[in-house]
């Protein structure tokens, strides 16, 4: 099914591409770090919402779908923030192959 597409005027949120910056620990692991990148408008849409029990604590998953311009190179290592929320990219599609949108399937991170 074809999604349909978001106009212009709906892309009403500045979103940043946070890029990921690794060093090593020290201990043979990496430490992972985000730089800000560049400012992107793009338009959000939320998916669903659950609540999981993890460790024996509730845990809150909300996913959405964001709407940006095409970019390319954008990874599932990426994520957006948008003010004090962030979001993991967890999948970036061309979802036509026009590389006119690039739509991502995230999840947002809680602190």
């Amino acid at each position: 099914m074809k999604p349909k597409p978001v106009p212009i005027g709906a892309r009403a949120r500045r979103f940043v591409l946070e890029m990921p910056l690794e060093r090593p620990d020290g201990f043979g692991g990496v430490i992972r770090t985000y730089t800000p990148g560049p400012q992107l408008w793009g338009a959000i849409e939320m998916l669903s919402g659950s609540e999981r029990v993890r460790a024996d604590r509730p845990e809150q998953s909300l996913t959405h779908r964001i709407t940006l311009r095409y970019r390319d190179g954008v990874t599932g290592a990426m994520r957006l923030s948008v003010g004090l929320r962030r979001f993991a990219i967890r999948a970036a599609t061309d979802p036509d192959g026009s590389k006119r949108d690039l739509v991502c399937l995230v999840e947002e991170m809680r602190a």
